[in-house]
């Protein structure tokens, strides 16, 4: 009996310890995006330019981007419970420097804080869970797991939105804080699942430290930077990538041979962790290229405000919200590779209906493909970190959700790289298609531009025909924007397809008991 009641109050303390871990996971992510639909009003309070205020998420995704690798190696030098702790207590004091900031560069300096500290408990949250329930005890956690990784990109613009609209951008800070010390003091209280092992401070890898900071850091910076630069026509840009090829090859030398390396690649070599981690990047592009379009195209082409994008964006997260549950039932009853191939489908064909917008799509025609690629990355996310990690030894789990998560963020990252380049070659190409039948000579332009010039305001007087042409130029941009976004989001749905040949390659695990 006393056995019974111990093993009880054992699985409680568990399930207390693990929903502090998912909402610190969550808070991590969602401070990813939650500034994106608000960068004007951080530009109007900093004071900087349109370019300067990009760094308020570059910063944070740098830093992200070298801690969670490393934190494989920091919960193992000082145990879970303690690296989380810091991380939660650093994130939350990080964040209220943030709210606080008295210029751009303090700002971005407390925001590249805040993004290493919470890049820390992103990772350790999945690998806790293996660690803390049995198998047969795991479905519930790795649906709520995968839930807030993927929830979260789609509603940090609302909230960041909301926060903004109706009290101030220093909010989007300011909220962390106490739920950031409730975190810290659960954590603390109630998971205790490992010892510190000091002896990995004596036998770290400083080389390979420094090369994985400086490799993931001008990775990051040169696929940011990039696009808004012509890529290697700016010299900073140019240095960043010769840095990071340099940087990257000592990496990964020091990864594969090393005795004790700070990142053990060594994990690539389960084939289903390979596969998911590729399936995960992909995951990555759509979910981050997603949550970065929409917005880009409500803004530019309809002149929608931050909380208006917000509203719509939040279809895509309460549709996840909704059928996590029962993705976790149907994954218990059927083969899960199957599963993952229907939520692929799913995500793609959403994706896919957002190719064929017009300059006046809004909420009625975003809707249903908001729901399905919310559904499909959904299915595909939970039902792919089980079948990744699930069959890796102990003794590798805090390293492969460490990079099993980092693919994910990288696959951001490079999606959104590539996804402003080729919208900058579409949208040059349908400029050039559209001017081509914008001849003033054409009788059907000249008809716009005397309607136009008759509708402007007569108090222009003779400047009434540079406004109508104007005005023809900004309808020329309009298009060609959403021509440009269409051909972008087409190629993201046939991405995401494409990994569909991959799940052959995946061995059939055993069914997941409920």
């Amino acid at each position: 009996m006393s056995a019974t009641v111990s093993s009880t109050v054992a699985y409680r303390r568990a399930w207390i310890a693990f929903c502090a871990l998912i909402f610190g996971n969550f808070m991590a992510i969602l401070d990813i995006q939650i500034v994106a639909s608000s960068l004007n009003e951080l530009q109007a309070g900093m004071s900087a330019s349109q370019s300067e205020i990009a760094w308020v998420q570059t910063s944070y995704l740098i830093a992200e981007v070298i801690a969670i690798p490393l934190s494989s190696y920091l919960s193992r030098l000082l145990s879970t419970r303690v690296y989380f702790v810091i991380s939660a207590v650093g994130f939350a004091l990080a964040s209220l420097a943030c709210a606080f900031a008295w210029n751009l560069g303090s700002l971005l300096v407390f925001r590249a804080l805040q993004g290493f500290l919470g890049g820390g408990m992103i990772p350790t949250t999945m690998a806790a869970l293996f660690l803390l329930f049995p198998p047969d005890k795991r479905t519930t956690p790795i649906v709520l797991v995968s839930m807030a990784s993927t929830l979260a990109p789609a509603v940090g613009p609302t909230l960041g939105g909301f926060l903004t609209n109706y009290f101030s951008w220093h909010w989007m800070f300011l909220i962390n804080l106490a739920p950031a010390l409730i975190i810290a003091s659960i954590v603390w209280s109630y998971l205790d699942i490992d010892k510190p092992d000091w002896s990995l401070w004596h036998n770290m890898d400083w080389l390979g430290l420094s090369a994985m900071a400086l490799f993931l850091g001008s990775l990051e910076y040169t696929l940011d930077e990039g696009p808004r630069h012509d890529w290697f026509n700016e010299q900073a840009v140019l240095m960043s990538a010769i840095f990071a090829l340099v940087s990257g090859v000592i990496f990964f030398w020091r990864s594969l041979t090393h005795t004790n390396p700070i990142v053990n690649l060594r994990v690539f070599a389960n084939r289903n962790f390979a596969v998911g981690s590729v399936i995960s990047f992909v995951v990555g592009v759509s979910l981050y290229g997603m949550v970065y379009l929409i917005p880009m195209f409500l803004g530019k082409v309809r002149g929608f405000n931050s909380l208006q994008i917000g509203e719509i964006m939040m279809v895509m997260g309460i549709a996840m919200f909704l059928t996590a549950p029962h993705i976790g039932r149907l994954s218990a009853k059927m083969d899960t590779r199957i599963l993952v191939g229907m939520g692929l489908v799913t995500a793609a064909s959403g994706v896919w209906l957002n190719s064929h917008l017009t300059s006046l799509a809004g909420m009625e025609q975003l809707f249903w493909p908001q729901i399905m690629r919310g559904v499909g990355l959904m299915c595909a996310m939970i039902v792919m970190s089980q079948l990744a990690l699930s069959t890796l030894a102990v003794t590798e789990l805090k390293n492969g959700s460490a990079l099993f998560n980092l693919t994910r963020n990288m696959g951001g990252a490079i999606g959104l790289a590539a996804i402003n380049t080729i919208m900058d070659w579409r949208f040059a190409f349908h400029w050039q298609q559209l001017a081509s039948f914008t001849d003033p000579a054409r009788p059907a332009v000249q008809h716009f531009l005397e309607a136009s010039s008759m509708a402007i305001a007569s108090d222009l007087g003779e400047q009434r025909s540079q406004a109508a042409l104007s005005l023809l130029q900004q309808k020329l941009t309009t298009q060609a924007t959403t021509l440009a976004f269409n051909d972008v989001t087409l190629l993201l749905s046939i991405l995401i397809l494409s990994v569909l040949f991959l799940l052959p390659f995946i061995e059939k695990p055993a069914p997941i008991k409920s």
